[in-house]
């Protein structure tokens, strides 16, 4: 039996709102790991989100940031001065599932602060080095949220 709390996500799913983003998804799709798709050579894992408002599921291509179990994801929205959508609809439904090659697991997100942000935001800059140029970008402080893996029992 199938503990609801750790199962997929299910639900209605939105399209991609970016061509770029849906030719990620297409090329990820057509050969079933993210290692199909990439940004400046680098990985990426795909997050699958439920809406704030909408409540339909996107799937978010974001960089690979990684200690071997949790992941990071970077809000950096390229330097924008506003958050981008995920970020609001992680923080309202922090139950998301996330694809890393072939497998997708589920996981719970959570914002980083302090100590704990500055040290994901060094290992964020070494996995992908324009986060450094796209924080000198803004006046806001781009926020870390960190997956961890769901708690199975």
């Amino acid at each position: 039996m199938t503990n609801p709390e750790t199962a997929p996500l299910t639900g209605e799913f939105a399209e991609p709102v970016t061509g770029w983003v849906a030719d990620q998804l297409a090329a990820i799709d057509a050969a079933g790991t993210t290692e199909a798709a990439d940004v400046q050579g680098m990985r990426v894992v795909v997050y699958t989100v439920q809406g704030k408002r909408s409540g339909l599921l996107r799937r978010v291509p974001l960089m690979r940031v990684t200690d071997g179990t949790n992941y990071a994801a970077v809000a950096s929205k390229g330097g924008d001065p506003k958050h981008p959508a995920w970020y609001h609809s992680m923080l309202a439904n922090p139950r998301v599932d996330l694809q890393d090659g072939t497998t997708t697991k589920g996981y719970v997100v959570r914002e980083l602060s302090g100590q704990e942000r500055a040290q994901w935001w060094e290992r964020c800059v070494a996995a992908f080095p324009p986060y450094a140029e796209y924080q000198t970008k803004t006046d806001r402080e781009i926020p870390v949220l960190l997956a961890e893996p769901l708690v199975t029992t």
